[in-house]
């Protein structure tokens, strides 16, 4: 498991971090490049080397790493604009789904229900994210709410920033709040389905991000705030807690 974040710690500073566009997407080629080197049996990053066992032992699957990489591209563009549900939907398998189908591999629950746990916990996980950190993507362009949704209360695409100050914008971001919600309850029927002593991490992170989602309800979705953060001591007790299911 640590490797794993550690390759989607790496391509996820590239996408976020200083440069331009070009040399991201240079990097990231990079890594595709490098991901074929590792499952044909000869890495030559850190990272990947310390992949090598658990591609073999887990069966972690390469187009899952792949996937993570496509997502990182989406963000390392100048500007990020979601025309449609279904394409928020697709970033999310991309960059929160691959990470879960890849982690569930490594739990040792390869199919039924793992990979739909990913993929739906992937999508309420990156949803809660992508509605905390509006503030802050639209200081960078990016504009994750999806374009059909915002036209739906009223909101035309402009710049991020104007968007955020959008009568409606708001709204569109408890619709989103809602759908997220969805798959939050999706994911707790289908972890019960499998027990949740199986898969524990996913279990404390998904507490986690819920009582985020729970704050930025409370607060309301109006205006630009800044983003909800959790103290340490408050992660640790929803830790303790999920712990004892």
């Amino acid at each position: 498991m640590y490797a794993i974040y550690a390759l989607c710690r790496e391509v996820d500073n590239i996408a976020d971090g200083p440069g331009e566009a070009a040399a991201k997407k240079r990097a990231l080629a990079a890594w595709r490049e490098e991901i074929d080197r590792l499952y044909a049996g000869r890495p030559e990053w850190p990272t990947t080397r310390a992949l090598l066992r658990p591609v073999r032992r887990f069966g972690l699957p390469r187009r899952e790493f792949l996937a993570v990489i496509d997502g990182m591209e989406t963000d390392a563009a100048p500007t990020v604009r979601m025309r449609t549900l279904d394409d928020l939907l697709g970033y999310c398998r991309k960059v929160a789904g691959a990470v879960g189908v890849l982690s569930v591999h490594a739990f040792g629950v390869p199919r039924h229900p793992g990979p739909r746990i990913a993929e739906t916990l992937g999508n309420a996980l990156q949803l809660t994210n992508i509605l905390r950190d509006v503030k802050e993507d639209a200081a960078l362009e990016r504009l994750y709410v999806p374009l059909e949704m915002l036209g739906r209360r009223g909101v035309v695409e402009e710049p991020s920033n104007a968007v955020l100050g959008h009568p409606g914008f708001g709204d569109a971001c408890a619709d989103l709040a809602g759908l997220a919600r969805g798959y939050y309850a999706e994911a707790d029927r289908l972890i019960a389905e499998l027990g949740p002593r199986k898969i524990r991490p996913a279990v404390i992170m998904m507490a986690v991000y819920r009582d985020i989602l729970d704050r930025l309800e409370d607060r309301g979705w109006q205006g630009a705030h800044d983003p909800i953060r959790l103290t340490r001591a408050r992660k640790m007790w929803l830790a303790l807690r999920s712990g004892f299911l």
